[in-house]
């Protein structure tokens, strides 16, 4: 492929399935983590057919990174899976959760509030992990040669927890905006006085994890301060986002409160990046350490270029359809 560098379109590739996960299912994981605190049951009915036409689809960049992960570079499942085992489960076991609780809450009658529990308890268990897994990356990993030499909990440490935690309040405050975007009424407004909580909550976490971030990651604090100063951007533009965020819940905005923290949630990610780059498995692999045989990387990728541009075409669609108010007693039944 001449001076073509596949794995860095591949990094491309995974970073852009990671970040339209997060966006997209960021929002319907927050839902469902506000749940169990709607006024009621008709407001639950809402919250839930507000993305019960989507929240399928959405996963599918989850499924997108994962393969792409799997193909290009395959020394990241073979070192962060072991690593990741309870964490990785605990996030499928609560979106597997979800799922179901998405089926069997319409139908029932007796035992409907086991389903809320479910759809609630999924959702917290599943961003939870996300932010665990998150914190674990910016830790590292201990490695003997290609294989992973920590225990099976090394993953969960009070840095991690905190990121966890972090992860969701941030899903909990997309969730908010969401539902400020699609409802009306008194359950608009109660999403609505959540929202500016959910924010202070999430940037106490941000400073937190920023100021904790160069003592588990000494090469973060050389990168923030001395090699790579306009990496600033990113908290500036994070800075920005949040000050839109509180903007449009002042003036009682609609769409851009979720914009904005969709805006938030992009620049706190790829300042990650750039704070990580070009290490796949902190802190000694980098993306091309990691990578897979160009002839493979070649190979899948003409499938997922053609694969991209359907999964878009059919997510603005999704989205175009089911646009507008859900009101109560209309979705899905």
């Amino acid at each position: 492929m001449g001076n073509i560098d596949l794995s860095m379109i591949w990094a491309m590739i995974v970073a852009f399935a990671v970040i339209m996960y997060v966006l997209m299912d960021g929002f319907d994981l927050g839902v469902g983590i506000l749940f169990l605190f709607a006024p009621d049951e008709e407001a639950r009915d809402v919250m839930m057919n507000s993305v019960a036409p989507i929240w399928d689809g959405n996963e599918t960049w989850l499924v997108l990174g994962g393969v792409g992960l799997l193909a290009a570079f395959p020394l990241v499942y073979s070192i962060l899976l072991p690593a990741l085992y309870i964490g990785v489960f605990l996030m499928l076991a609560g979106l597997i959760f979800r799922g179901v609780a998405f089926e069997f809450r319409f139908k029932a009658h007796k035992s409907r509030y086991l389903w809320n529990w479910a759809f609630a308890g999924g959702s917290v268990i599943a961003s939870f992990a996300q932010g665990a897994v998150v914190g674990s990356y910016i830790e590292g990993y201990k490695t003997e040669g290609l294989v992973y030499a920590g225990g099976p909990l090394d993953w969960l440490t009070p840095f991690t927890v905190l990121t966890g935690f972090g992860i969701l309040a941030g899903y909990a405050l997309l969730g908010s905006t969401w539902m400020i975007l699609k409802t009306e009424g008194y359950i608009q407004e109660w999403a609505r006085k959540l929202a500016p909580w959910l924010l202070a909550t999430v940037l106490a976490i941000f400073l937190a994890v920023s100021l904790w971030t160069p003592s588990v990651d000494p090469s973060a604090y050389e990168r923030w301060f001395s090699v790579i100063r306009w990496i600033w951007i990113f908290p500036a533009l994070a800075a920005f986002f949040a000050y839109q965020i509180w903007r449009g819940l002042r003036q009682r905005r609609e769409a851009l409160p979720f914009v904005a923290t969709m805006g938030m949630f992009a620049a706190t990610y790829f300042g990650l990046l750039w704070t990580r780059w070009p290490y796949v498995i902190p802190p000694n692999f980098t993306l091309w350490d990691a990578a897979s045989a160009p002839e493979s990387q070649l190979f899948l990728l003409l499938g997922v270029l053609f694969v991209i541009p359907i999964i878009l075409v059919y997510t603005a669609w999704a989205y175009w359809v089911f646009r507008g108010k859900v009101k109560v007693g209309e979705g899905y039944h």
